[in-house]
């Protein structure tokens, strides 16, 4: 009503006729003097009081806008109701108004209604309005739709497959994957293929508070999954989580996966799939019309067209390699020097014992760390129940015993003479199990150091003459000095003169 005030000043104060006072004000004439009659029938004095703000006058002069006089007030729907009603999946305002004027046939035409939400939607607390550099965000979430797939052909068994989505800030050029979860492994492999289809990494990753990606939720200080940490250092970004029950913290994700869920899962609603490959390239060749074909009306540039001017100079390179998945997990040392992950058994250096270390586990390696020390490191084992130990990690003494094979027993007992090399393989070969012979083999073979490979060898042969097969016989042999006596001969081996034998002469 600035226009007004002015008019009626040049017509009361300067007393100029209409035709100038349209002429400086730059008014039509119709209109300025449609606004000297309107004043006039308003009875308002002059000057106007200051106390009365433009609104309230316009309204003394023209009346309420949008209602005719002399026209009986439309029913006006809950608004409040509306605006929770255009939460929901695939709900518009459209849908809306057709709902009120099916129940309400004399009530406001769709234009007006959508003015009246409008102006009751503006009474709102106020939305900061989000802007992203270029290269400077990425935001990634999974749909809350999923995609059927076919993986038994005989059976028709059908597996649902969840679709990761990821949007850049600056251009909304958009990324979509099906995986089987929503897992870590699955989150992992799906942003590298994101990093992969950008050809780049953001400054920022934004998710949303999902126990994959973030282990406790916080306004201030939320604590990220250290896997997930782990892949953004690798890729030279970081992580940004959205603030606990705020959507509009990754709104441009929120829309991007309404716009690709409304894209993709309407145009292959009657397609069958039979794998994840299928699926991932019936998704690759819609988002490419999305992407490179589809024009965004504010901008009337396509997506793609906007990525490489905004987005793609500001990416940082990728690595070499993509990043490997890992998990962490907490474990404890056993006396034995050995930790257990999925029922296989990695060494630790022996000095560990019995202290909590953390396992890196990727599909390929164990890591085991101790703070921030990598202590050992194996390649992967499958879940069998043995063992897997490097000969470093061994106590001396261990190691000692340990090195002591089949082959290298016979190999000790060979050097130290014939009647040794005898002996030990009489026991191995005369126990249920062969290495049930390697103690009593060792100890025999460590007796040589006291006794000397000499006395060994004699009391061997000594041992293999009244078969006395074990350790502790040998010994005894050794301490009484036995080994330098000679064995005399059994009686039985001697001829025996009796009358009553005939020998062998009498069958000649």
């Amino acid at each position: 009503m600035r226009g007004l005030r002015e008019v009626m000043r040049m017509y009361r104060e300067g007393g100029l006729p209409v035709r100038e006072i349209a002429r400086f004000t730059g008014v039509a004439r119709s209109t300025a003097r449609d606004m000297i009659s309107r004043f006039e029938r308003s009875g308002l004095p002059w000057p106007v009081p200051p106390e009365i703000s433009d609104a309230e006058l316009e309204g003394r002069m023209y009346g309420n806008a949008g209602v005719k006089p002399g026209r009986r007030k439309q029913p006006e729907p809950d608004w409040s109701v509306v605006a929770r009603e255009l939460k929901r999946k695939h709900v518009t305002l459209q849908v809306l108004w057709e709902e009120y004027i099916a129940e309400h046939p004399d009530g406001y035409r769709y234009s007006r209604w959508c003015e009246l939400f409008r102006r009751w939607e503006g009474r709102l607390p106020l939305v900061m309005r989000q802007s992203h550099g270029g290269g400077e965000k990425l935001f990634v979430d999974y749909a809350g739709d999923t995609v059927p797939v076919v993986v038994d052909r005989r059976t028709g068994e059908i597996r649902d497959a969840h679709l990761f989505v990821a949007v850049m800030g600056g251009s909304s050029l958009s990324f979509a994957l099906a995986t089987w979860t929503e897992q870590m492994p699955d989150w992992i492999d799906a942003h590298n293929a994101a990093f992969a289809f950008f050809g780049g990494a953001p400054q920022l990753l934004v998710p949303d508070n999902a126990k994959v990606a973030v282990i406790k939720a916080c306004h201030f200080d939320p604590m990220v999954n250290r896997s997930y940490s782990d892949m953004a250092r690798h890729y030279g970004t970081a992580v940004l989580p959205a603030r606990p029950r705020r959507p509009r913290d990754k709104a441009k994700v929120e829309a991007c996966v309404g716009i690709v869920e409304r894209w993709l899962l309407g145009r292959l609603r009657n397609r069958i799939f039979y794998s994840l490959a299928e699926v991932n390239a019936a998704i690759a060749e819609c988002m490419a019309d999305l992407n490179d074909k589809r024009v965004l009306r504010q901008f009337g540039k396509t997506r793609r067209q906007l990525f490489e001017e905004i987005d793609a100079p500001n990416l940082k390179p990728l690595p070499a390699q993509p990043w490997v998945h890992a998990e962490w997990r907490r474990c404890r040392v056993g006396l034995d020097y050995h930790i257990a992950i999925e029922r296989h058994h990695y060494s630790v250096p022996h000095r560990f014992a019995r202290r909590e270390v953390e396992a890196r586990v990727t599909a390929r390696t164990v890591e085991i760390f101790l703070g921030s020390e990598r202590i050992a490191v194996h390649m992967r084992g499958s879940g069998n129940g043995r063992h897997t130990t490097i000969p470093e990690h061994m106590p001396s003494s261990h190691r000692r015993y340990g090195e002591w094979t089949p082959a290298k027993i016979r190999e000790e007992a060979g050097r130290i003479g014939p009647m040794c090399s005898l002996l030990v393989e009489k026991i191995i070969a005369n126990r249920p199990h062969p290495e049930q012979g390697y103690r009593s083999c060792l100890g025999i073979i460590g007796l040589a150091k006291r006794f000397g490979p000499e006395r060994l060898e004699a009391a061997a042969l000594r041992a293999l003459e009244i078969q006395a097969r074990n350790y502790p016989s040998v010994k005894s042999i050794l301490e009484k000095g036995l080994d330098k006596v000679p064995v005399p001969k059994s009686p039985e081996h001697e001829p025996i003169l009796h009358t009553n034998i005939r020998g062998s002469g009498y069958y000649h």
